[in-house]
């Protein structure tokens, strides 16, 4: 039912906060969370939210939390990492790469 490889990661502080939204907003058992990129043209922007899977998904399991991804959207999320930011100035998901500290999207 998974892939193998997974193009993103989730880091510990994310993870529980998406289990936590998943059982408090009463997302149906069936979904999962969905990483894919919108826009075109001038750049995308990367984003996350909670879907069905669909034919054309990827699927992966990452700290116990289904994951889908769209195939065409692979190559914009390869070694991004879903973080958690919990500040006085904001509070959010973010997207992060770890390998150089850079956030985006």
């Amino acid at each position: 039912m998974f892939d193998n490889v997974q193009p993103v990661t989730i880091s510990q502080k994310a993870a529980a906060e998406i289990k936590k939204i998943m059982e408090t907003k009463n997302i149906p058992k069936d979904y999962g969370l969905r990483v894919g990129v919108k826009g075109g043209g001038c750049g995308v922007s990367l984003i996350i939210g909670f879907d069905k899977r669909k034919a054309s998904d990827m699927a992966y399991e990452i700290s116990d939390i289904p994951v889908y991804i769209d195939k065409k959207h692979t190559m914009y999320l390869i070694g991004k990492e879903v973080d958690f930011h919990d500040g006085e100035d904001a509070r959010g998901f973010l997207f992060t790469n770890p390998e150089d500290g850079k956030v985006s999207g």
